[in-house]
């Protein structure tokens, strides 16, 4: 790891089925950045301004913590958010290349205490099926008293 790079507390490492694709979608379109890889072993750990992840190829030889058969779309059931400081060049990026979004650009305001914290957002597929919800703050205002 560079010394640059301040490690997360909670990285997720996902396993996908071609490193090169997963690396065009993550780098070119979602704006990550390779901090280190280990190209032989098809891995890759990516950093978005602190936002973390680890890409790992699946090899049926290799060791892998599977709890069931890779079976797409992966990670049903999470979608990792990540923070971004706007949506707009991600999603100009993914237009430019043809790929679709899970779910259109929303604003979206949610009840955190006494206060209502807002967000742009949007929901992208990866080349595997993992759900990315990226979004973008739009700062707080008092809670509606709505549930």
């Amino acid at each position: 790891m560079t010394d640059s790079l301040k490690r997360a507390k909670l990285v997720p490492e996902l396993v996908v089925a071609d490193l090169a694709t997963s690396l065009r979608f993550w780098v070119d379109l979602i704006g990550f950045r390779i901090a280190y890889d280990r190209p032989e072993n098809g891995f890759a750990y990516l950093d978005r301004d602190g936002a973390q992840v680890m890409l790992d190829q699946y090899n049926p030889s290799a060791r892998h913590w599977l709890t069931g058969p890779m079976e797409r779309p992966l990670g049903r059931g999470i979608n990792l958010q990540i923070e971004v400081a706007a949506v707009e060049p991600v999603l100009e990026r993914l237009d430019a290349a043809g790929w679709p979004l899970f779910m259109t650009v929303e604003d979206a305001w949610y009840r955190a205490g006494p206060i209502e914290v807002g967000q742009r957002q949007f929901l992208v597929q990866d080349p595997d099926g993992y759900l990315l919800r990226l979004g973008a703050r739009l700062g707080e205002r008092p809670a509606s008293g709505r549930a």
